[in-house]
């Protein structure tokens, strides 16, 4: 489940490359969407310079987002102000305006450039990959943590349940979006094996789905909340492998007589 999970040919190791028009994901990479692919391809100038300002007026989005989203998990939705994501930026707040016009739907477009690729990339292996159901299973937790583990996504879902109460439209924007699209997800997987005799019949998809991803979401928060003061200190990559052999071989179908 850790970040070199590939490198020992764990689950982690989720070698295909998908073509997406024109981009290329390779799944346990970072999946994003046009604004911050075009954040990193601000690079060499034409001669003449007109390729460097295009390139740099294009890519204006995804830095503005990406401050937004440092900016957000660091200080607060509430506590963040437009001034504030400029200055991280290193743009005016005219210029932050000018493509967005509030910080909820700057919240709205991170969480669209950056988390969402990632639930698509995973429905896209769902529909291709004929692996096994406890193959992709794996896949799919390890590619989530290696993704969402990384600062500032890894600060979301705290996030999330600090502001939740005093911006109800946020939250329920995550949760439709990010939390209950992600579940579905899982719950397809869980049926496929269902289907094929991997999981028990009797499963209730749904509620394992949710007890599948709980972990995960527990995880996150834990990195930006108790972590730093955990005089014992906990190895999450460990602790949602052990989590994930738990969890197959609670929801396994029972060898035939």
């Amino acid at each position: 489940m850790s970040r070199n999970a590939a490198e020992r040919g764990g689950p982690g190791a989720a070698a295909r490359v998908l073509e997406d028009g024109s981009d290329t994901v390779a799944a346990g990479g970072p999946a994003v969407g046009p604004a911050l692919r075009s954040a990193a391809a601000t690079g060499a100038a034409d001669a003449d310079g007109h390729g460097r300002w295009r390139r740099r007026r294009e890519a204006r989005p995804g830095e503005i987002l990406h401050a937004a989203l440092e900016q957000f998990v660091e200080h607060g939705f509430a506590a963040t102000k437009m001034e504030d994501i400029a200055r991280r930026a290193g743009v005016t707040k005219g210029t932050v305006y000018l493509y967005y016009r509030s910080k909820e739907e700057l919240f709205r477009a991170a969480v669209e450039e950056t988390i969402l690729p990632s639930i698509s990339l995973g429905e896209q292996l769902l529909e291709e990959e004929s692996t096994s159901a406890v193959a992709l299973f794996r896949t799919l937790i390890a590619t989530w943590w290696d993704f969402m583990s990384v600062p500032p996504l890894s600060g979301i879902p705290k996030l999330i349940v600090a502001e939740a109460v005093n911006f109800p439209s946020v939250a329920a924007f995550f949760s439709e979006q990010v939390q209950q699209r992600g579940r579905r997800l899982f719950q397809r997987v869980l049926e496929r094996g269902v289907a094929s005799g991997e999981f028990r019949a009797e499963l209730d998809t749904a509620m394992a789905a949710r007890v599948a991803l709980a972990p995960v979401v527990w995880a996150l928060i834990h990195l930006h909340s108790l972590q730093s003061c955990d005089a014992v200190g906990v190895d999450l990559d460990a602790l949602l492998e052990q989590h994930v052999d738990i969890f197959l071989r609670g929801i396994a179908a029972e060898p035939a007589r």
